[in-house]
């Protein structure tokens, strides 16, 4: 027989148990008291459109199951101080005009849910207008094709103070969804898989990602129109196509990109209209483009990078170069080293003729490894026309940067 047990702690400090045989938690926790910790026991619930509208603890076993049929939400949240562990939360409904999650909150505070394994979501958890929250050791397995009709997987709108960590996201369209939300940490999350971004985030200041691996999603990681982000120790890798990027920036300022790794991407960083960003300890290994500097990007510093094994370290859009691009290993460079002091006695230019070709023409791609390309960087190398004549670094390291 299916239980439910809700424990109140008195005020005298006695706990308090009461069982209930209703076989429903959407009863139980209709009947529950401000306060109360529901433990679920093991089995499934064909239920939908749970509502916690008090502050309360709900704690399942393993192999308790919620299982919505595909008919609309598991959970709508509207109270502070809840919590949710250890559920598996299987099938939401899915629909073309409203976002229906496994779990839904609005305008709460002070929330946990961890331990949870989402199968088949539409959305995992779509939180709105809420702070001080904590969504943490979470699984979400998606089954998402195609954008229009897919969800995310954490997906938060204008909220704020909320740590993102440990979460492991396959397969939905965005793993990671950020809109008008500061103030939050996202660290050691794994985001593979998805349909379009690993990470998504517009409007969204003050924010840390750190230790993330996205790997394999559609067009790699996305931030757009913020300002003060700070990524490091982050895994971009196998993000391939022809739109797609480890990560791109667009009108980003004041950000911090440091200790992370771009691998087999067609493009590393892909960089628009972003200004006063710091690339640091960074290192680039076989991808098409490492980094790309579209149209308005300045005063960006780029120090003890390594560019290693890529098709085109820097692509440049422009003739004049308002970066820095000193104290960083590059692979490709043949100068010398006389004094012994790691750092080569002759610039470098990072920056190849064909790599602007490519930008014009696609199609000459296929020219890449040719002889002809050889001799057509060589000679802008020695006499820059195209390229930028700043663009250079003054400090190669010999060896890579640890």
């Amino acid at each position: 027989m299916l239980l439910f047990i809700i424990v109140s702690i008195a005020e005298a400090g006695n706990v308090n148990s009461t069982v209930m045989f209703n076989h429903s938690i959407r009863l139980t926790i209709l009947n529950s008291q401000p306060g109360d910790t529901v433990f679920v026991e093991s089995g499934t619930f064909f239920e939908n459109e749970i509502r916690v509208d008090k502050p309360l603890t709900i704690i399942g076993t393993k192999g308790t199951i919620i299982d919505a049929e595909e008919k609309s939400f598991i959970f709508e949240i509207t109270a502070d101080s809840v919590s949710i562990l250890s559920l598996t939360l299987n099938n939401v409904g899915r629909s073309y005009t409203k976002d229906y999650a496994a779990i839904h909150a609005s305008g709460i505070n002070n929330f946990l849910f961890e331990n949870i394994t989402f199968n088949n979501p539409f959305f995992a958890f779509h939180i709105e207008k809420s702070k001080n929250g904590i969504i943490r050791n979470n699984t979400i397995y998606g089954n998402a094709v195609v954008e229009y009709n897919s969800g995310n997987g954490i997906h938060l709108w204008h909220s704020s103070n909320i740590e993102v960590v440990n979460n492991n996201i396959y397969q939905m369209r965005d793993g990671i969804y950020f809109e008008f939300v500061k103030h939050c940490k996202v660290n050691g999350n794994i985001s593979k898989n998805n349909v379009r971004y690993g990470l998504h985030f517009m409007f969204s200041n003050d924010d840390e990602y750190n230790d993330n691996i996205f790997e394999n999603n559609g067009a790699g990681v996305a931030v757009m129109f913020s300002k003060r982000i700070y990524m490091r120790n982050n895994i971009f890798e196998l993000n391939w196509g022809t739109a797609s990027y480890g990560l791109l920036l667009k009108e980003i300022n004041d950000a911090e990109i440091t200790d992370n790794k771009f691998s087999k991407n067609t493009i590393g960083v892909n960089a628009e209209g972003s200004n006063r960003v710091n690339f640091e300890r960074n290192t680039f290994v076989n991808n098409g483009w490492a980094i790309r500097f579209l149209g308005a990007c300045y005063a960006n510093k780029l120090q003890h990078n390594n560019f290693m094994y890529n098709a085109f370290d820097i692509a440049y859009s422009g003739n004049i170069n308002g970066n820095q691009f000193d104290g960083n290993y590059w692979s490709e460079y043949t100068g010398y080293d006389l004094n012994k002091d790691n750092i080569g006695d002759i610039p470098f230019r990072p920056v190849k003729l064909f790599s602007y070709v490519v930008s014009q023409t696609p199609e000459t791609i296929v020219l890449l490894r040719s002889l002809f390309v050889d001799i057509l960087n060589y000679s802008e190398k020695v006499s820059p026309i195209f390229t930028p004549d700043n663009l250079k670094d003054n400090l190669p390291l010999m060896h890579p940067s640890p």
